[in-house]
């Protein structure tokens, strides 16, 4: 049984996927988006102890060379995010997927289900397999919020489990990809083209940003990718917001609402019929 970190777990939420779900957030994620609004979530923690210096209640302390949490000292100022180098934050709790679903149970009567987020979750694939197995014997659905780098046709096991992806689309152009994220997006088109063939996506989000994402580009693709299915799949198109975003990003204007209208017409013309703009 493996223990993972989990960022934070909010109770009932009703923007992770369909009716009231509990989100699990774990930390650590493979790529490092500029527009990402919860940077925090990115790294680990590296005990330099700067946010222990800064915390204005005494709830961050050192012991034995690491940074600890006291989270009953803890106001949720959030003082320590900010001040970390690191994108990281100390305020990690370290859970099994049984202890996890010990929380989730507190909510079972008012939730239709879970959703696992990030960071990136996908890099914990046993312990989503484990948690929900849990939450498939007590009658919830399981969801899956991922960036799509990591590869789902290899965990066959957790496939089955899991009910739907919400899949992040974040540029097609391969460069463009590499310039927003430091990574590579070939696998983020093959996960698209499996995910739709199981029936497994929920919806498909895109963050737009002029001159930093090629939406246009990605609309394009996801119709040659997917065809027909186009017209039934949910699609959200995000309004850039710099609020929680950190470096060359964090200046940058949120698109007009011209620019959104616009590109939801564009979805409609290649027969999009389910589309969110927020």
């Amino acid at each position: 049984m493996i223990k993972v970190p989990v960022n934070k777990i909010i109770p009932l939420s009703i923007v992770d996927g369909p009716g009231n779900r509990t989100s699990v957030f774990l930390q650590s994620c493979n790529i490092h988006c500029g527009y990402c609004h919860n940077p925090e979530t990115q790294k680990m923690c590296i005990n330099c102890g700067i946010c222990v210096k800064e915390c204005p209640t005494q709830a961050l302390y050192v012991e034995n060379g690491n940074v600890k949490w006291d989270s009953t000292r803890c106001v949720q100022c959030d003082h320590c995010i900010a001040v970390c180098p690191n994108h990281a934050s100390p305020k990690i709790m370290w859970m099994s997927a049984p202890e996890v679903f010990e929380e989730i149970q507190k909510n079972i009567p008012f939730i239709r289900g879970i959703t696992l987020s990030g960071g990136e979750c996908m890099l914990y694939p046993q312990f989503l397999t484990e948690l929900f197995t849990l939450a498939k014997q007590n009658g919830l659905s399981c969801f899956i919020d991922s960036n799509g780098t990591i590869d789902f046709e290899n965990y066959p096991e957790l496939m089955e489990i899991c009910d739907k992806v919400m899949l992040d689309i974040k540029s097609w152009d391969v460069e463009v990809y590499r310039q927003l994220t430091g990574y590579e997006n070939d696998i983020v088109k093959k996960n698209l083209s499996y995910l739709v063939k199981r029936e497994k996506i929920e919806e498909i989000r895109i963050v737009c940003l002029p001159e930093k994402v090629d939406v246009e580009a990605v609309l394009n693709g996801i119709k040659e990718t997917i065809k027909e299915k186009v017209k039934d799949t949910k699609l959200k198109l995000i309004t850039f917001r710099n609020f929680g975003v950190k470096g060359e990003f964090s200046t940058l204007s949120s698109p007009t609402p011209e620019y959104m209208e616009k590109l939801r017409k564009k979805a409609e013309g290649l027969g999009f019929e389910k589309i969110i703009v927020t």
